[in-house]
């Protein structure tokens, strides 16, 4: 049985955003790694990948290619701003936020007990690679991948 066109595509557009979110959810919640406002940045288009992946699950073409390939440069997208995040954290250049408590504190007393947590610090490191660093490899690699699955038509 032959399988529908874009299944790849398809399912590595769903599986890049969910893998990585993971892992810094993970990081956040297991871990204890805080994120700060530039890592929340890169966040948003992971989530916005995966719902349009979902999407794309359903669709036939001349839709689902489309809806695929927007997947792919919304995790380029979360990749361009980590090689900006990983740059301010290796002080490459400077950051546009100051990247200090988080602006979802209700109260003064949760702004003063919550975690101070820098843009142009690195909490975490491998191989000198911070997760911004990671981040922009693999959404980079991963979205570049996706569009040539959908260029291919696999």
């Amino acid at each position: 049985m032959q399988q529908p066109r874009y299944v790849r595509a398809n399912a590595l557009a769903f599986a890049i955003p969910a893998v990585l979110m993971a892992g810094a959810l993970g990081s956040q919640y297991i871990g204890g790694l805080h994120p700060c406002e530039m890592c929340h940045w890169q966040r948003w288009p992971h989530y916005a990948a995966l719902v349009i992946a979902l999407l794309a699950f359903w669709l036939k073409p001349p839709m689902k290619p489309v809806l695929i390939a927007l997947a792919a440069l919304a995790i380029l997208t979360s990749g361009a701003i980590g090689v900006f995040h990983a740059g301010v954290e290796y002080h490459w250049w400077e950051g546009v936020t100051p990247c200090t408590a988080s602006a979802a504190s209700t109260s003064l007393e949760d702004l003063l007990r919550a975690p101070i947590i820098r843009c142009d610090a690195a909490q975490w490191t491998l191989g000198g690679i911070s997760l911004a660093g990671f981040n922009a490899i693999f959404s980079i690699l991963g979205g570049l991948a996706v569009l040539a699955l959908v260029k291919r038509g696999s």
